[in-house]
């Protein structure tokens, strides 16, 4: 669930690393809001990450 439904970004993986350069794993999530939007002209439920929802508001 963790995706996007309109770009499909989705969870990221790297490193913690630490002063002394230890690496443990780690991983980012991206912002998922839970929007409803208009979809063929019926109202749907979907995840818009934070960057996605901007470009819709600017585009409304």
């Amino acid at each position: 669930m963790a995706i996007c439904d309109v770009c499909g970004k989705g969870l990221q993986y790297g490193h913690n690393v630490s002063h002394s350069k230890r690496a443990t794993n780690r991983s980012w999530r991206p912002n998922l809001q839970k929007v409803r939007a208009e979809m063929d002209g019926k109202p749907v439920t979907v995840y818009v990450c934070s960057r996605c929802l901007r470009t819709m508001r600017k585009s409304a």
